[in-house]
């Protein structure tokens, strides 16, 4: 008979999180932080004398969020700073990549979210609205990225992530820190956020 190939990875916090079954008791903040603070964006692709992380890129996202639609709630803002959470166990995947993998990497990114969507008290899909209202602000993001580190001209982050209004992105930036220091911003952003949820 042959074996099951194993399909759960062991985290720093102890849980044992399984990725083809994931429960929201094995998932912990400390454990999506500090994976994505070590995952970088653009395949590594990028200037400076630090990958880009997902950790740095959810916390523009969120802020992106928040300036755009500021009346949004707490709630959602977590939600964005969520938004790429099961990249800390399945990583930052190319969209050309993810194309050729297929379907089933949707699947996969699908259960994971669901899973950290409930841990943290947030439908495990969230509304149709919510959702295109963050990727509008992952797109924003995607733009200063591209233009800013990754090598990409204007004209080109225009085409493929179109252009930001300029004044929902003026004083924004592309931050590069060490790892450590974006998990820990990220953790602190999201007991922000909880706190903010569990006072209204």
């Amino acid at each position: 008979m042959m074996k099951q190939p194993r399909a759960w990875q062991r985290m720093l916090s102890g849980r044992r999180l399984d990725l083809l079954d994931p429960t929201p008791m094995d998932i912990e903040i400390a454990d999506i932080a500090h994976g994505l603070a070590f995952v970088a964006r653009w395949n590594g692709q990028t200037s400076g004398d630090w990958a880009y992380s997902v950790a740095e890129h959810s916390l523009l996202v969120e802020q992106l969020f928040s300036r755009v639609y500021p009346g949004m709630g707490s709630r959602w803002n977590l939600a964005a700073l969520l938004h790429d959470a099961p990249e800390y166990v399945i990583g930052d995947m190319i969209s050309p990549v993810k194309s050729a993998i297929g379907p089933e990497y949707g699947l996969l990114d699908a259960r994971l979210m669901a899973a950290i969507h409930i841990r943290f008290g947030l439908p495990a899909h969230l509304p149709a609205p919510i959702k295109a209202a963050i990727k509008q602000a992952d797109k924003m993001s995607a733009w200063l990225e591209a233009v800013h580190i990754a090598g990409f001209t204007a004209a080109e982050a225009n085409r493929l992530f179109g252009r930001p209004d300029p004044e929902r992105i003026r004083g924004l930036g592309v931050v590069l820190r060490p790892p450590t220091d974006v998990r820990a911003a990220y953790c602190a952003r999201h007991a922000e956020l909880l706190a903010a949820i569990d006072a209204a």
